[in-house]
């Protein structure tokens, strides 16, 4: 069941054009061909849990993608949690701590760059950008401590363009 939380979202991700999105089903043959270049498994839940997400308009949790599936049939919250971690270990969604969900990634990363996740407190949007300077300083900030990061993501909550419009 569809939320105003989520009607909300994905009005507002459909009115701004601060990034260009693949479709659906570019994404889903982005996955297919990077797990078969990798030797992965695309297992069809697995398949079904990216599917959902890459046709959702907003990032979901574990217990909204359980919801959404169990309509087809009965799948239990560990199935979905071991597809999620598959898909974000193969590189092909997000984790959003700040709401504990998930969306799929977007764009190829380059080296040396952090993702950077905008996520909009009012309605749950979130934006990915890259920038090679914020993993410069978070490399330098680590480095004052000799500590060595293995990855680098760093999460932003504010509000989106299109929730501080008026009206």
């Amino acid at each position: 069941m569809d939320t105003a939380k989520d009607a909300n979202a994905r009005s507002h991700a459909a009115a701004r054009n601060s990034h260009d999105h693949a479709g659906m089903g570019d994404l889903v043959a982005h996955a297919v061909g990077h797990c078969r270049e990798r030797g992965l498994q695309f297992t069809p839940l697995r398949r079904r849990v990216f599917e959902e997400l890459a046709g959702s308009g907003t990032a979901l949790g574990a217990y909204d993608l359980v919801e959404r599936l169990g309509r087809e049939r009965r799948i239990s919250p560990i199935s979905v949690y071991r597809a999620l971690d598959f898909l974000i270990e193969a590189g092909l969604i997000h984790r959003i701590a700040l709401r504990n969900t998930y969306l799929p990634c977007h764009h190829a990363h380059g080296p040396g760059e952090t993702t950077v996740f905008l996520v909009c407190a009012t309605c749950g949007n979130v934006d990915e950008i890259a920038s090679k300077a914020v993993a410069q300083d978070l490399d330098g900030m680590a480095a004052t401590v000799d500590f060595k990061p293995h990855s680098r993501a760093v999460e932003l909550e504010g509000e989106c363009a299109a929730c501080r419009e008026p009206g």
